[in-house]
């Protein structure tokens, strides 16, 4: 009897299992398409936004679409590849306008990156030490980026008028100017528009500099002053190939936002912009809605997205096989 007893003592006291849950590591299933979930806002907001309007642009490019067909695409007749024969044919109006709005375009994207990159790489590297009122002179300088677009064009708008505006004032205060010159009209609006392009883009340039400055070890710094190297030198030797990467990346985005840039000549101009002026996102909306002729702005379009291609598939070729060679 006793012996029954201590057996069956140990059994008892025997703690019960816990029933664990399942958490999703536990479910295969779930594991398996979970990413798939995840992407699928994005994706579709891609497709919606991006990737839809972009097949009908190049589909609208191939027809006669016109202000006769604007209610009912479907009864467009076929325009083959008339639209880009027009739109290149440098012989008659539409494709002199689209070369001259192309040379336009490549000078003022050609300056304004320049400017941007030298401005951001100036101030990132200056605001690099410690020293006191830093942060405050860092986020002074962000204040561009955080403006929203719009606003702070309209602003320059304002400043920029002839008579009003406050850079006439300021510069016929400093005996620069007689306080009566054009900025938004004549030769002067390609000088506007790289003014505030790069004033919008800058600070973009600075903010990814800076955080790729961050990176590199101040130890590089204080040994090769240790050797004697100068500032100059050290930016050169040290800081150049360091942000290497970074400035690969940086000048190609500066490119393609600026060459792409509508925004800027839109609110600047409004929709009578000067030739000095004629950015080719701005002259594709003029040839497609004050034309109403939607096949050739289509096919303009169209033309522009080769064009980007081609310059950053050779862009990304050339700095990839310099990397490889360093």
């Amino acid at each position: 009897m006793s012996v029954a007893t201590q057996e069956a003592t140990p059994a008892a006291a025997k703690p019960a299992k816990k029933k664990t849950k399942r958490g999703p590591e536990h479910r295969p299933g779930l594991n398996r398409w979970l990413p798939y979930l995840l992407l699928a806002p994005a994706v579709l907001a891609e497709l919606l936004i991006h990737i839809i309007p972009m097949v009908v642009g190049i589909w609208m490019s191939f027809i006669k679409l016109t202000k006769f067909f604007i209610a009912n695409w479907s009864a467009a007749p076929s325009a083959g590849l008339n639209n880009y024969k027009v739109a290149l044919d440098f012989n008659n109006a539409v494709g002199e306008g689209l070369l001259k709005s192309f040379g336009v375009t490549v000078a003022f994207s050609l300056i304004t990156v320049a400017l941007s990159w030298v401005l951001g790489m100036a101030a990132a590297v200056a605001l690099q030490p410690p020293f006191r009122g830093r942060g405050i002179i860092r986020t002074f300088f962000l204040v561009p980026y955080a403006l929203p677009a719009y606003a702070g064009i309209l602003t320059w708008n304002f400043m920029l008028q002839r008579d009003t505006g406050a850079v006439n004032h300021v510069l016929n205060q400093l005996h620069l100017s007689d306080g009566r010159t054009f900025w938004l009209i004549g030769s002067n609006a390609l000088v506007s528009l790289i003014v505030v392009a790069t004033w919008k883009l800058w600070t973009f340039a600075f903010l990814t500099l800076m955080a790729g400055l961050q990176s590199i070890p101040g130890d590089l710094y204080e040994a090769a002053s240790v050797d004697g190297a100068g500032n100059l030198r050290q930016w050169r030797n040290i800081t150049l190939p360091s942000l290497r990467p970074v400035n690969l990346v940086l000048v190609l985005v500066l490119f393609l936002w600026t060459f792409s840039d509508f925004n800027t000549p839109y609110v600047l101009f409004g929709t009578a912009q000067p030739p000095a002026g004629d950015l080719i996102t701005f002259h594709i909306y003029n040839a497609s809605f004050l034309t109403w002729n939607f096949g050739t702005g289509a096919a303009m379009s169209v033309l522009l997205l080769i064009f980007l291609m081609i310059v950053t598939g050779a862009y990304l070729l050339v700095t990839g096989r310099r990397s490889r060679r360093a």
